[in-house]
C-alpha cells in the first residue's frame, strides 16, 4: 500500500480532541463564581470541603464543559466560516460525537448535582438548560446578542456564584445580599460575553446569527459592552457603601479605574484589542467579584 494513501476516516475522537471541545480555559470564571458565593456565605470552610470540591467540580469541568461542547456542535456551521480548526469541522470529532458528547456530559452533570441537595441540583439544572437553549433549536438563545449573552452572563456568574452560596447554607437559598450581587455581576458578565463574539463577525454576519457587533457594529457594540460591565460595579460599590464596607468599596472602585483604562484601549480598535481585553480586563471584573464577596463574609460573621 502506498505511503500516501489516505487513512481511513475515523470513528472514535481521540482523548485530545474531547479535550479541546470541553474548553477547559473556559471553565474559570464559573469556578471562580461559585467560590465568591462560598465565600460571602460567612460560614466556615472546614467541614464543607467535600461539598466545596463537588461544586468547584460541577460548575466547571461538568455544566460549563458541557456548554462547550452544545455549543460547538450547534455552531459547527459557523465555526467551519470562523474557526475551521475546531474539532468538529475539522473533523477530529467524527460524525455526531460532539453532540454524544454533549449530552454524556449533560447527564454526568446531573448526576454529580444530585449530591449538592434539590437546591444545588435546581441550580445545576437551570443551568443545563440555559446552556441547551443558549445554543440549540428551537430557542437558540444566540441568535440575538442580548438574550445569549445575559443567558451566559446568569449561566457563567450568577448560578454559580448562587450554587456556591447554597452548598454553604446547608441547602437552603443565600441571603439576599448575597443573591443581589450575584444578579449584578451576572449582568456585568453580559458584556464580559459580547467580548468573544468580535471574532466571529463574518461567520456570524453570513449565518444570521444576531451577535450585538452584528447588529450594532463594532464600534456600537465595544461601547455597549464596556457600560454593560462597569454600572452593576459601580450599583455594587453604592451597596457595599451603604452596607457599612467602605474599604472594600475603594478595592473596587481601584479595580474600576484599572478597567476604564483599559477599555480605552479596546474601544479604539474592538475587533482587534477584544481578546487582549478578555486578558488583561476582565480580571480586574472578576476580582472585583471576589472583593465584595470577603465583604459579605465580613458582613455575615459580624453578625454572628
Amino acid at each position: 500500500m502506498s505511503s500516501t494513501a489516505r487513512r481511513p476516516p475515523a470513528t472514535y475522537p481521540a482523548p485530545s480532541a474531547i479535550a479541546e471541545l470541553l474548553k477547559p480555559v473556559t471553565w474559570f470564571p464559573p469556578m471562580w463564581a461559585f467560590s465568591c458565593g462560598v465565600i460571602a456565605s460567612g460560614v466556615p470552610l472546614a467541614g464543607h470541603w467535600d461539598l466545596i470540591l463537588i461544586g468547584v467540580l460541577l460548575s466547571g469541568p461538568l455544566v460549563c464543559a458541557t456548554s462547550q461542547a452544545v455549543n460547538d456542535w450547534f455552531d459547527r456551521h459557523v465555526d467551519a466560516i470562523n474557526e475551521p480548526h475546531r474539532p468538529i469541522p475539522s473533523g477530529r470529532m467524527p460524525g455526531r460525537w460532539g453532540l454524544y458528547v454533549a449530552i454524556i456530559w449533560t447527564l454526568l452533570s446531573l448526576a454529580v448535582a444530585t449530591l449538592l441537595g434539590p437546591w444545588g441540583f435546581a441550580a445545576a439544572v437551570v443551568g443545563l438548560l440555559l446552556a441547551w437553549a443558549y445554543s440549540a433549536p428551537p430557542f437558540r438563545l444566540k441568535q440575538n446578542g442580548w438574550w445569549g449573552c445575559l443567558a451566559c452572563g446568569i449561566c457563567y456568574e450568577g448560578l454559580a456564584w448562587v450554587t456556591g452560596g447554597v452548598v454553604m447554607a446547608g441547602g437552603q437559598a443565600p441571603a439576599a445580599a448575597s443573591l443581589t450581587l450575584a444578579l449584578l455581576y451576572s449582568l456585568g458578565a453580559h458584556g464580559i460575553m459580547t467580548l468573544n463574539d468580535f471574532k466571529a463577525i463574518e461567520g456570524d454576519r453570513q449565518m444570521g446569527i444576531g451577535s450585538l457587533p452584528v447588529r450594532l457594529g463594532v464600534q456600537g457594540a465595544a461601547r455597549a459592552a464596556c457600560i454593560i460591565m462597569l454600572l452593576p460595579q459601580f450599583v455594587v460599590v453604592g451597596l457595599l457603601l451603604a452596607w457599612g464596607q467602605p474599604l472594600h468599596a475603594l478595592g473596587i472602585v481601584a479595580l474600576l479605574v484599572g478597567q476604564v483604562l483599559m477599555m480605552q484601549r479596546f474601544l479604539s480598535d474592538p475587533v482587534r484589542h477584544a481578546l487582549w481585553y478578555s486578558g488583561f480586563g476582565v480580571p480586574l471584573f472578576v476580582s472585583g467579584m471576589m472583593v465584595s464577596a470577603f465583604a459579605l463574609r465580613g458582613l455575615a460573621m459580624a453578625a454572628t
